[in-house]
């Protein structure tokens, strides 16, 4: 099976927005709130084809106590869930994805390229390769215009106010 070419996203980071989401419209798509919303914005460069998010990364994000002591790093998951996070908001903020919740199916060939540090501002360019109940994604994380972090996604949407159980996704 020949190996599918993958898109570089740096485009995004100069492309003209066709809608924005502050955080506030951020948290009206989807359940995350602080400590674990990991994108200050939202900017839709194509619906449902592209959106680009951005994270300002600070000292005080409560891992940097742990992650690691006198070397602050932020973890390459949560730069993941951040990408998840910046495909959520765009989906969920369009009509037929609201009041539904996305969770985690896969993440594939995801590649950690540098360390991200205080100070730095993620700038998380998605693609959406397939919409419907099950979607797919994917991500590039750049940090001044340097790819950092970039993985495949896949997850699936459930309706936000049922329990799921691990059979029923």
């Amino acid at each position: 099976m020949a190996e599918e070419k993958k898109t570089d996203l740096r485009f995004l980071l100069a492309a003209p927005a066709v809608r924005g989401m502050d955080a506030r419209a951020v948290m009206e798509a989807i359940p995350h709130r602080p400590p674990f919303l990991l994108v200050d914005r939202v900017d839709i460069i194509e619906e449902r084809k592209y959106a680009l998010g951005t994270k300002g990364v600070t000292m005080s994000e409560p891992w940097f106590q742990g992650h690691f002591p006198g070397q602050p790093l932020m973890p390459g998951v949560l730069m993941l869930e951040a990408m998840a996070q910046t495909c959520a908001a765009a989906v969920m903020s369009l009509d037929e994805y609201r009041g539904k919740i996305a969770y985690f199916l896969t993440i594939d060939g995801a590649k950690f390229r540098r360390p991200v540090f205080p100070g730095d501002t993620l700038r998380l360019a998605v693609e959406f390769l397939r919409l419907g109940r099950m979607s797919r994604g994917r991500g590039q994380v750049f940090v001044e215009g340097a790819l950092v972090v970039e993985a495949d996604m896949t997850f699936v949407f459930q309706p936000a106010a049922t329990t799921q159980t691990k059979e029923s996704l």
